[in-house]
């Protein structure tokens, strides 16, 4: 039987939910205004203080201030507030070094320094192709002086500022080897750098270090494996030992003619939502792999070692990888600087992340003697013990 109401109840029970609404539409509204207020005033504070600081430094400082130093320096400090160790400031310099190392590339005489227990900078490395070499500058040789200025008496860490330079400048150095100094004039120009490097081991396996990710590295990774499966690899050993990682997009084009056909791994965000980081197309190389990985084995370098893991197609040798899991990007501001800031962290989609934790090898094996390398003969016999089965 219906039930009739009169027209005063009814009101009155509209008015009820009016009320109700208005109530908690206005409790949530005041709870935001008030997260607001908060965020305004501690952003207040933040300001304030830095100006009072600012104040008392230009009245008090006996030194000249450089502006835009300054201002980086701000900037740099606001990042590392964060207590991140992957975000980062660039100034409009390091932004430039940034993208020229992300690119495969170096500005400069192609020279790996390090100094001396004489006070002279050691020549470590010698990258080929570039003005270094050309010369028949060689690993051991000592730099004695820059532009005339003797390297002892400005130190190593200014020696070095001062080599840098823009492509197409000048610079003098004098060079000992074997006790005779001999003076060189060079012009810094952009050299491409070799990220991937190999060799047919015995005829039948292919042996692939990948030193980082850059722009140009799929291009040498796709080149030399071609060249070695074409020369005759039946097994494939990837030396990602001391590898810090690098480019994602560079690293899903290393993956692709290695893994099969769908998505490998994904980036999980701040807000919740997730995307595809490396997809792979229907072209899979079908043979034995193995990975080689140690502690300097990082981010996506670890990425790869766990896709190849994780789908089957290798197993790991080496030592525990370094841990990082998380994603930067990066973002150039108005005044030519850049901000690096982890954004994200991502992994295998057959995985947990590795961030913290790192890769534990299959083959757990380290090097001991330096003399020997333990991980790479390893790794070579496990091969032939895969090849005969």
């Amino acid at each position: 039987m219906n039930k009739k109401i009169s027209l005063g109840l009814a009101i009155s029970l509209i008015a009820i939910a009016s009320a109700v609404t208005f109530i908690l539409t206005s409790f949530f509204s005041l709870q935001s205004f008030n997260e607001k207020v908060v965020d305004v005033n501690q952003k207040a504070k933040k300001y304030n203080a830095l100006q009072l600081l600012d104040t008392f430094i230009r009245d008090n400082y006996y030194g000249d201030i450089n502006e835009a130093d300054l201002n980086d320096g701000i900037l740099k400090g606001y990042v590392d507030g964060l207590g991140d160790p992957y975000s980062r400031y660039l100034s409009e310099e390091e932004f430039i070094d940034e993208k020229s190392e992300n690119a495969g590339e170096t500005i400069g005489l192609g020279l790996t320094l390090a100094e001396d227990e004489s006070g002279y900078i050691r020549i470590e490395q010698v990258l080929e192709n570039s003005p270094a070499a050309e010369v028949g500058i060689i690993a051991g040789d000592a730099i004695i002086h820059i532009d005339g200025t003797d390297v002892t008496e400005i130190g190593f860490d200014e020696a070095v500022e001062t080599l840098k330079g823009s492509e197409g400048t000048s610079v003098k150095l004098t060079i000992r080897r074997s006790g005779i100094d001999t003076d060189y004039d060079f012009t810094r120009r952009s050299i491409e750098v070799t990220s991937v490097t190999g060799r047919l081991v015995d005829g039948y396996i292919g042996y692939i270090k990948i030193e980082g990710f850059k722009e140009n590295t799929s291009e040498q990774f796709a080149e030399l494996l071609q060249r070695l499966t074409s020369n005759g690899a039946k097994a494939l050993v990837f030396d990602l030992r001391d590898n810090p990682g690098g480019l994602v997009t560079s690293l899903e084009e290393c993956l692709d003619p290695l893994l099969p056909e769908g998505k490998i791994a994904i980036a999980e965000y701040r807000d919740g939502h997730s995307e595809t980081l490396v997809y792979s197309d229907n072209s899979e190389l079908d043979m034995p792999m193995l990975v080689i990985i140690n502690g300097e084995t990082a981010s996506s370098a670890e990425l790869f070692a766990a896709a190849l893991k994780d789908f089957g197609k290798a197993k790991l040798i080496g030592e525990q990888s370094y841990g990082k899991g998380v994603m930067q990007s990066t973002t150039e501001f108005e005044n030519g600087g850049a901000v690096v800031l982890t954004v994200a962290e991502y992994r295998t989609i057959k995985s947990e992340c590795y961030d913290g934790v790192g890769l534990s090898p299959d083959y757990p094996v380290q090097n001991e003697d330096e003399s020997i390398d333990l991980q790479l003969e390893k790794a070579y016999e496990i091969i032939d013990m895969e090849l005969s089965e």
